[in-house]
């Protein structure tokens, strides 16, 4: 068995102006906020026991997830007074961990389908100290790369660079052992991959990766958390969080929450997901977007690439494209 850590205490700085009142964590995809679908992968793996590392808005959290008794889980909140960094947040978290078995810690900007049970089997097969999950994508320039030898163990991290030595890169998610994350200080600011990782190198620790390629995406972008939203709805990416979720009806094509109405007339297509008490009114098209609970989308509007959130009004016959909605305003997605 494992425990777990879930690092959500970003400001989401890169997507505004979602994040404006709402923790990153916290934003609706596939209907339910992107920790819902987080936490359905740890339980998946095993994993009952996780904390939850915030900072921002950390609040907000506590009124929907609470004990976790809802998802056959233990929850408990570990609150940064000022943002530690991720090895500063781990080590805070950890202290609410009393445990000899391996330490899960996910990156709360990443929604990944890979295989954690096995990342967690191959982990305690190596008696790693760390081990990464890596995944490869098409061009590492945008990301640092994380070469390894023919044993699977890391042998360096490397900054972004033009020429990529790989195509393998760190996917954000890590299993520790419980010795590591004790050895991080505590109160201090610190980055596990800026620091920890590189001096576990340096001193010739069991630092291995594991290389899954299924679907993987940093949500950390309007555009990107869009896309995670309709690949989850559309079935590329692992949406088992919706089998415990008052779901009124999921195809490829759309997820409606519960309790929503959606005129027969109105097209939902691409992904879209329209959320719990929402109204869609007749011949609305609503495409490749999220509509948050409590929207009312008048009748023959249209919203593409968009995301609306709750307690907004739509107009009747207006067009909203690649925009973020709220009560008060409407703003342009940026590219």
């Amino acid at each position: 068995m494992a425990v777990g850590i879930l690092l959500v205490g970003g400001f989401g700085t890169r997507l505004m102006p979602l994040t404006k009142n709402t923790p990153k964590p916290m934003l609706t995809v596939a209907g339910l906020p992107v920790t819902e679908h987080q936490l359905a992968m740890a339980r998946n793996a095993g994993i009952t026991t996780v904390v939850l590392a915030t900072s921002y808005l950390s609040e907000l959290f506590i009124p929907y997830f609470g004990d976790g008794s809802k998802w056959g889980m233990k929850l408990i909140y570990a609150v940064e007074k000022e943002p530690l960094g991720t090895g500063g947040a781990i080590a805070n978290a950890a202290r609410f961990l009393d445990t000899n078995e391996p330490i899960v810690v996910f990156n709360g900007d990443v929604l990944s389908s890979h295989n954690l049970s096995e990342q967690i089997r191959q982990h305690q097969e190596n008696k790693a100290d760390v081990t990464l999950h890596l995944t490869s994508v098409d061009d590492a320039r945008a990301y640092g790369c994380v070469p390894t030898d023919s044993d699977g163990r890391v042998i360096a991290f490397l900054e972004k660079m033009e020429n990529p030595v790989t195509n393998t890169i760190n996917a954000g998610c890590y299993i520790f052992s419980p010795e590591i994350v004790t050895s991080i200080p505590r109160e201090t600011v610190i980055s596990v991959e800026r620091e920890v990782f590189p001096q576990l190198i340096s001193n010739h620790g069991r630092l291995f990766g594991f290389i899954d390629d299924s679907y993987w995406l940093d949500i950390g972008t309007p555009k990107a958390l869009l896309k995670g939203s309709t690949d989850l709805v559309k079935g590329l990416a692992d949406s088992s969080a919706l089998t415990l979720a008052d779901v009124a009806s999921h195809t490829n094509e759309k997820l409606i929450m519960s309790a929503a109405t959606v005129d027969p007339t109105a097209v939902i297509d691409l992904g879209s997901c329209i959320g719990a008490g929402a109204v869609v009114g007749a011949g609305a098209h609503i495409s490749g977007s999220i509509v948050e609970k409590g929207v009312h989308v008048g009748a023959g509007a249209v919203v593409s690439d968009s995301f609306v959130t709750t307690g907004a009004v739509i107009a009747e016959n207006s067009t909203i494209r690649a925009a973020f909605v709220t009560k008060d305003e409407i703003l342009s997605i940026p590219e």
